[in-house]
């Protein structure tokens, strides 16, 4: 298979006049972005009209969504999941089913179709936990990271931005080998892993980071070598952390210690690392993830899908740790309900309303979404920042009826995907009215890709 990564479109020279704007403390009515090699170059405020040339966009513009953390093929798991009762682990033999009848070719065009959903939903950049790396039978490819690549071409068609953070997944479980589902994640050692992931390149679309898919998944003695090869590159390095209480009991039995303290251990913790998930943790594990600035990634659809549990998000953010959010599994790709459904979710914990500000929940939905896939200068309205943008209706049978005053609000704790209007990368539209305009007709090849891997 031959791929070629075609990225959005060159960056523009481009003016967009927006009814309203988010400048990361109050919508402002009435302002105009220059964008300048596919960059915010100026922004004038007090504007009440389009000016002669300029784009209008009428809503609520935002900065650019990001999605701190996907697996693109569960997108085919969506629905077929929902039949029977079970737990995360019943869930884990469907999801494998899935990945064992991935080709190149074929996870190109699912992962085209979900990221082109992605867009449609305001997204514009996407942190894909990537583990799906040779043939079923652990046999290399002719090119080792052909189904990164396919990754990375996808999300250049689709028009957003990538970090693929390659993942190392080495072993079932505490000193078990990988089963029969796992040999194609394997790359049998970390070194090997950082052998094939060196060869991975990235470009202006593209950031290339690293991922321990959990400490059950990677030998403790070899979590420094994944560690360090993020460092050296200072990559972003995430982790799927206590997801699950039989990962950490599994890990005290094993280790003496939580998979926190066992990852503090082998230098894994750090600002450049996020934790995904971060569910179940003790008052040291949460201290010892503030105190090194590791970020903390919330999936709540997600989490709550798979019955995971509630993880202490706000209790980790006063103690250091950045909050980021991601639709993992895409049970829904819906930002805007992942960031009400994580201060919901603290409310149903608490039985306390008000635990974050429409702006602080838009900002995990953002600037400090991009900045966990190592862009911290994406995620504003501001000059020199990417000109990535979307634009929430506020009209619709959900946005009508607030005063522009309460757009972030009513964005936060109102809108769906389906209000997003525009989305715009570099300066260039990908979403136009609610239309992508690089993939005619995103529905069918959403059902395409997925009719075709369940056969």
């Amino acid at each position: 298979m031959q791929l070629t990564t075609r990225a959005p479109g060159p960056p523009v020279t481009a003016t967009y006049w927006m009814s309203h704007a988010w400048l990361g403390t109050h919508a402002e009515p009435g302002v105009v972005l220059d964008v300048a090699a596919g960059r915010i170059a100026r922004v004038r405020t007090g504007v009440q009209t389009p000016p002669p040339g300029a784009t209008a966009l009428r809503g609520l513009t935002l900065p650019g969504l990001a999605n701190t953390h996907s697996h693109a093929f569960h997108r085919a798991l969506r629905a077929t999941v929902q039949v029977g009762s079970g737990t995360f682990w019943t869930w884990r033999e469907l999801m494998y089913r899935a990945a064992a009848g991935l080709t190149p070719d074929t996870y190109y065009d699912l992962a085209r179709a979900t990221y082109a959903e992605m867009a449609l939903a305001g997204i514009t950049a996407v942190g894909e936990f990537h583990y799906l790396h040779h043939g079923p039978d652990g046999t290399r490819y002719a090119d080792p990271n052909a189904m990164g690549e396919a990754l990375i071409a996808a999300a250049a068609e689709a028009g957003i931005r990538i970090t693929l953070l390659d993942t190392a997944y080495l072993a079932a479980g505490f000193g078990e080998p990988p089963n029969r589902h796992q040999l194609r994640f394997s790359d049998t050692t970390a070194d090997a892993w950082a052998e094939r992931a060196s060869l991975l390149k990235g470009d202006d679309h593209t950031l290339i980071g690293a991922a321990i898919h959990s400490v059950r998944a990677v030998p403790a003695e070899q979590l420094a070598t994944v560690a360090r090869w993020a460092e050296e590159r200072e990559a972003p390095l995430h982790v799927h952390l206590s997801e699950q209480t039989a990962e950490n009991d599994a890990c005290r039995a094993a280790h003496g210690r939580t998979p926190t303290r066992l990852l503090a251990d082998h230098g894994v913790l750090g600002p450049r690392t996020t934790g995904i998930h971060n569910t179940h943790l003790t008052e040291e594990d949460i201290s010892l993830l503030g105190s090194s600035a590791t970020g903390t990634c919330m999936c709540p659809t997600t989490e709550r899908d798979l019955a995971d549990g509630i993880g202490p998000a706000k209790a980790l953010q006063e103690a250091g740790s950045p909050l980021s959010l991601g639709s993992d599994s895409h049970a829904v790709v819906d930002l805007f309900e992942e960031a009400r459904a994580m201060e919901l979710n603290e409310r149903l914990r608490t039985h306390i309303r008000g635990h974050w500000t429409a702006a602080a929940l838009l900002r995990a939905a953002s600037a400090d979404g991009h900045a966990a896939l190592g862009r911290p200068d994406a995620g504003t309205l501001e000059p020199g920042a990417p000109a990535d943008l979307t634009t929430v209706a506020l009209d619709s049978v959900r946005t009508a009826g607030p005063t522009p005053r309460l757009a972030a609000e009513t964005a936060v704790f109102a809108a769906s995907a389906a209000d997003v209007l525009h989305t715009v990368v570099a300066g260039r539209h990908i979403v136009q009215d609610g239309r992508h305009t690089r993939i005619e007709d995103v529905p069918h090849a959403l059902a395409a890709a997925v009719a075709a891997l369940h056969g």
